[in-house]
């Protein structure tokens, strides 16, 4: 099960899954019953870190079973969802039952993350100083990479960019000594949030673009979508009349697929595709696929 743990971190995630169903295997007895609760628990990490929701809420309900105060991961995923007031129940109920330092560290590190979502900035920043210490005291680089994003986080949010860039730098430093490709990419796009605050729009598109092939090799599909989400934004700059689907779909113009290619990526029809190319068309004075091409090569865009 801790082999499994490990694996997660390193991002061999389909070998974690393997180790952590093994470990079922061999603890299904009924005195091993709480430990079963952890390598379910991981089995739940991997799929919430891979998009798979529905797996990832069902592995957590079994862990749950096993009379086992879980880690973060249901809180995590419920942010993941959208569901930020359940994501805050969960995570302050966690925080008043795990005293363990190691155990703490992880749930105050989703604390930040999850409070920060609902703009409690008070709270995170009482939440990342306490992580800080635990990280002070038990002088291990896992922690210390935490407390770093933690802080990064807090420092962002409180608008002091530059000093969350060093905090942030830090902690990228130590999750790529530490082989956590997931963690450096999570990271990462907090740098390039950083780097656009700053006004440093090309080191923020590296950094995103760093971070989605990382979450691409690893199979996050939902940080992927997330990082799209955040490349696009950066395409503001250049005042393109376009929304944000809109853009979506010129840029897959641009790549040279059909409508109906398009539309299998975005999951939308074939005639919904068409009705945006119109919409790109009208709005930006085009009249053709190639037109649409050099339009977005021109401005950027690809």
């Amino acid at each position: 099960m801790r082999r499994a743990e490990l694996l997660q971190l390193r991002g061999a995630w389909s070998d974690a899954l393997e180790w952590a169903e093994r470990a079922i295997e061999w603890l299904s007895r009924p005195a091993a019953k709480a430990v079963r609760g952890e390598a379910l628990y991981q089995i739940g990490e991997v799929h919430r870190l891979r998009g798979k929701f529905t797996e990832a809420d069902e592995a957590y309900q079994l862990t749950s079973q096993c009379c086992l105060v879980p880690g973060p991961g249901l809180a995590q995923l419920r942010l993941a969802q959208g569901q930020v007031e359940a994501a805050k129940v969960a995570i302050h109920e966690l925080l008043g039952v795990v005293q363990t330092p190691g155990p703490r560290a992880r749930v105050l590190d989703a604390f930040v993350e999850i409070v920060l979502a609902d703009n409690d900035v008070a709270a995170a920043r009482q939440a990342a100083e306490e992580l800080a210490g635990i990280a002070a005291r038990q002088e291990i680089l896992f922690f210390r990479g935490l407390s770093n994003r933690s802080l990064g986080a807090v420092l962002l949010a409180e608008d002091d960019a530059r000093a969350a860039l060093v905090e942030l730098s830090q902690s990228r430093a130590i999750w790529f000594q530490l082989e956590a490709p997931y963690e450096a990419a999570r990271v990462q796009i907090l740098i390039a949030l950083a780097f656009r605050r700053l006004g440093e729009e090309e080191n923020a598109r590296l950094e995103l673009t760093a971070a989605r092939q990382r979450f691409k090799t690893l199979g996050a599909a939902a940080d992927v979508s997330r990082v799209d989400l955040l490349l696009v934004k950066d395409t503001t700059k250049y005042a393109v009349p376009l929304t944000t689907r809109e853009l979506q779909v010129l840029k897959l113009v641009a790549s040279g697929i059909t409508n109906r290619e398009i539309g299998d990526r975005l999951n939308i029809s074939e005639k919904t595709v068409a009705r945006h190319l119109s919409n790109i068309f009208t709005k930006l004075d085009l009249t053709s696929r190639s037109a649409a091409t050099a339009y977005a090569y021109d401005h950027s865009l690809i």
